[in-house]
């Protein structure tokens, strides 16, 4: 299909590299199955790729080996089409914020609702819910295709810890820890663990003070002594019977944690 063609190379020239199925139908006056065909055609090229049905991406040929365009290129614009609140998380927003030490698999993305993972090409995004997702604070980046918005350091901090599983595990947690802390702010990190369970914030402040960030944990502190009314298992999915445990933090140190700095 001509049609599809030039379509793809006006919105090329408007700088726009997604487009959707309903889109390009109103725009070639066309029906669905035809225009299927033709998207197929062209993916089967590589000159476009479909991260999602219904949404499609342009290949520029820089990336048609990747198979996709890199996750935040897409990810941004995927949000909007489905409608979905988002923001990118844990290690993905680590390594944005200059904590590169491990680079995730796959681009990790916080959301709303559950959302099946994509596979685009060589590109993968895992999705993790969080239901008050708005309260966390978020910092808008620039990507070469518009921009995204991230969790803040601090979000970021206590998004791993409460989700560590989806992390690497509390070694890698910490060994994260001890590079982003560069970019939290104290003050800031007692706000925001207002915004989560305690005993996320008991964890953190324990974790902090494990890899030397004393300095960074003040304001939390106050906030777990107000909060915290028992004590949390550092890890979570292991035993706390026996553990030692943090009176300041009030955490069972039940896992031992080795950060490779």
């Amino acid at each position: 299909m001509g049609g599809l063609s030039h379509f793809i190379d006006r919105l090329l020239q408007q700088g726009k590299y997604h487009f959707t199925t309903a889109e390009t139908c109103s725009a070639l006056g066309s029906g669905v199955s035809t225009v299927k065909q033709a998207l197929r055609r062209l993916k089967a090229k590589g000159v476009i790729a479909t991260p999602q049905r219904g949404f499609h991406v342009v290949l520029p040929p820089e990336y048609r080996a990747l198979g996709c365009l890199p996750a935040e290129q897409f990810i941004p614009q995927l949000m909007e089409y489905v409608g979905e609140p988002y923001h990118v998380a844990l290690l993905s927003a680590a390594q944005l914020h200059g904590a590169g030490h491990h680079r995730p698999q796959r681009f990790q993305v916080m959301v709303t609702t559950p959302r099946r993972p994509i596979l685009c090409g060589e590109v993968g995004v895992e999705f993790h819910v969080r239901t008050n997702l708005e309260e966390a604070t978020t910092v808008v980046m620039n990507t070469p295709r518009g921009h995204m918005r991230v969790a803040s350091p601090e979000a970021t901090a206590l998004e791993l810890v409460g989700y560590q599983r989806h992390a690497g595990g509390l070694d890698n947690v910490a060994t994260v820890l001890a590079e982003l802390a560069e970019s939290i702010s104290g003050s800031q990190l007692g706000n925001e663990a207002n915004t989560v369970p305690s005993a996320w914030g008991q964890r953190l402040g324990y974790l902090l003070e494990l890899v030397g960030q004393y300095e960074k944990v003040s304001q939390l502190r106050v906030l777990v002594e107000r909060r915290a009314r028992r004590i949390v298992p550092l890890d979570p999915a292991l035993p706390r019977t026996g553990a030692p445990r943090s009176k300041m933090w009030k955490v069972a140190i039940n896992a031992e944690v080795e950060a490779d700095l």
